[in-house]
């Protein structure tokens, strides 16, 4: 019996806040190809001026063109509260891999840069995040708020969830949730990132904690995490092996294509069910695929954050 097995030791980014910023740069340098060429550090939009306001922002270069008055709007005037909310339990931290960097990312480190890259965005938009992380415990807390000091805590948070070496965590999502949502007060838009992967034989109990998300008039979206490869479509070569369960320990001994067409199913219907009661809930559902970039991620935020202002 052939068992694969890889080591628990990881190292972290070798900057996180670094990269982040290099992932984002990248990504505004490109959105003169996209809807949303206007974005930037201060400018949110235009709005017609009205008669008696002050002229100081008045686009001139606008007036030209369109013979109106419109007005710069500013971030300042557009900020908002967000709290992002991250899983830590085990099967987050699939598949296990000695160094995480752009071109080697596991659940767990997908999340946390794609979390710095929103902090980046929020950073500069003057905006307040917060952040919760759980696992078999409510394992880290905070409020939302836009200071420089608080943006330094967050990231040393993020790396460390990356660089410890994982226990075997399961997790009551939906406990956690719950908990979660209760600590939010003022509106918010929420980011959770999980694979959704919940040891219960009640599933509803899972969607209702995601339904509980939205109270207070949150926004809330859904990164749902995982490996297209092995997770969805399942591509393992066909000998003996082992599948073990990271969170509970349990193991099955298969031929993978014994199981492939029965699994491919299960987890098709899950994911579709997942979509259809988000879609009911009026929940943001993101497929976020940790074998693809952070452009999906990154385009979603701009959206909701249009939306939520």
């Amino acid at each position: 019996m052939d068992i694969q097995k890889e080591t628990n030791k990881t190292t972290g980014f070798i900057n996180l806040e670094l990269l982040a910023k290099q992932v984002v740069e990248g990504f505004i340098s490109g959105m003169h190809k996209s809807p949303f060429h206007g974005f930037s550090a201060e400018f949110a939009e235009h709005k017609v001026y009205n008669n008696g306001e002050s002229t100081k922002h008045i686009d001139w270069k606008l007036y030209a063109k369109t013979d109106k008055l419109f007005t710069k709007r500013y971030e300042e005037e557009t900020n908002l509260r967000c709290h992002i909310i991250i899983d830590n339990s085990s099967s987050m931290h699939y598949p296990e891999i000695k160094e995480h960097h752009l071109g080697s990312l596991n659940k767990i480190s997908f999340s946390t840069l794609a979390t710095a890259c929103l902090m980046s965005i929020l950073k500069k938009q003057r905006d307040a995040v917060g952040l919760s992380i759980y696992s078999d415990t409510y394992d880290y807390y905070a409020p939302e708020k836009g200071s420089e000091r608080h943006h330094q805590m967050l990231l040393s948070t993020l790396s460390n969830i990356v660089t410890e070496t994982p226990d075997t965590k399961n997790t009551d999502t939906y406990s956690f949730l719950h908990l979660i949502a209760e600590k939010i007060h003022r509106r918010s838009l929420i980011f959770l990132f999980t694979d959704m992967l919940q040891a219960t034989t009640e599933p509803d109990k899972l969607f209702e904690a995601l339904r509980h998300l939205k109270h207070n008039k949150h926004d809330v979206v859904l990164f749902h995490t995982f490996d297209s490869t092995k997770e969805v479509n399942f591509e393992f070569n066909n000998r003996p092996t082992r599948f073990v369960d990271v969170e509970t320990g349990e193991h099955l001994n298969v031929y993978a294509d014994n199981i492939k067409e029965n699994y491919q199913k299960a987890v098709a219907d899950y994911f579709y069910e997942l979509k259809m009661k988000c879609s009911q809930y009026k929940i943001k559902y993101v497929e976020a695929d940790i074998t693809k970039d952070f452009d999906t991620i990154l385009t979603t935020y701009l959206v909701e954050r249009q939306k939520f202002v």
